[in-house]
């Protein structure tokens, strides 16, 4: 039952990042522990963003823009709604970042109760 939460997981974060960010990540994969979920992504650049990353400035740039992005996406209501249905508990906050060299984001979803399903 574990695997297949973690996995329907995972797809919903991949179908809000392609309906609010254009595309989805490569792969994904995400692991509870406690009242934690988090969400390893590899391969999210757009091509745009691959060409700006060959500057600094550009680096820069598409850090800040994917940070503040994904932190606004996941305010939504809606948002919120479909990952505290799947999980029966209530988000309580979000913490997010991406490795712009490296093309790996990942995301930690914080619950107010334990969503690790070992034992159950």
């Amino acid at each position: 039952m574990g695997k297949n939460l973690e996995h329907q997981f995972s797809m919903l974060v991949r179908e809000i990042r392609k309906e609010y960010v254009g595309n989805g990540p490569k792969e994904i994969s995400t692991r509870f522990v406690e009242n934690w979920a988090i969400s390893e992504m590899k391969g999210n650049l757009t091509n745009v963003e691959k060409f700006m990353i060959n500057s600094e400035q550009g680096k820069q740039t598409v850090h800040e823009a994917r940070t503040k992005l994904v932190k606004e996406i996941y305010k939504r209501q809606e948002v919120v709604d479909k990952f505290e249905t799947l999980m029966g508990a209530k988000v309580l906050r979000l913490f997010s970042d991406i490795n712009i060299d490296e093309d790996i984001a990942m995301t930690v979803f914080v619950f107010d109760k334990s969503i690790d399903q070992k034992g159950k």
